[in-house]
């Protein structure tokens, strides 16, 4: 059963305009068809099987808001699995000046679903244990110094059955970063406040305002500037 099970899964990522897909949809955002379509470089009709294939599969989920149909992964572990098989992926050779632009953008800023990875990301967790903002005592636990910044910065602390906080293997760093529902309104917080914005192809730019947000998690930004 397990062997038919993920022949099911691979095949559903077999599709090239699937798995296009499903990698836009891991900047965490919710895409309607017709964007979807348009990133995969394919007809609306062919895109809307595609999108019917993947809620099957319980891959994505669509989301009504009002008169609007969106379409986003169906919930972390979807994007986890994604993420995985995307970093399978990126240990091709890189190969052309492009190439190597985005891997390095990659490399030093990008969205996992939800949260940051990279270097930032990688430095974002190792400053908040060092800040004293997260302990790792007892698993990963949001400390008291922790609420306090934080709530200092405007960065709400969720209250749900998601994990607050968890580790995630970055690919490219090949260290942990956080990932998690704190993790996760930690970034929309940097987007919102203009912080950090998006560059495409889920790499994030780190802007002049995130200096002393950062900072006070931990961060150094100028240190980590190659």
């Amino acid at each position: 059963m397990e062997t038919i099970a993920l022949a099911e899964v691979a095949a559903v990522l077999a599709d090239p305009s699937r798995a296009t897909m499903c990698l836009v949809l891991l900047d965490g955002r919710a895409w309607t068809v017709g964007e979807l379509a348009k990133a995969a470089g394919i007809a609306l009709s062919t895109a809307s099987e595609h999108v019917t294939r993947l809620v099957d599969a319980g891959f994505v989920a669509r989301v009504k808001q009002g008169r609007a149909s969106y379409v986003r992964i169906a919930d972390p572990r979807v994007a986890e699995l994604i993420e995985h098989l995307a970093q399978h992926a990126e240990h091709r050779p890189v190969t052309g000046l492009k190439s190597s632009v985005r891997v390095r953008r990659l490399g030093f800023a990008r969205t996992c679903y939800d949260h940051l990875a990279g270097l930032v990301g990688v430095a974002l967790r190792d400053g908040m244990l060092a800040e004293g903002l997260v302990s790792t005592d007892a698993g990963l636990t949001l400390t008291g110094r922790g609420h306090e910044v934080l709530g200092e910065l405007g960065v709400p602390v969720p209250d749900g059955r998601r994990a607050l906080l968890r580790d995630c293997l970055d690919w490219t760093e090949r260290r942990d970063h956080l990932a998690g529902a704190l993790p996760a309104a930690l970034l929309e917080r940097a987007v919102d406040a203009g912080w950090v914005a998006a560059e495409g192809n889920r790499a994030v730019k780190v802007l002049p305002a995130a200096e002393k947000p950062f900072a006070a998690l931990g961060v150094d930004l100028a240190a980590l500037q190659p």
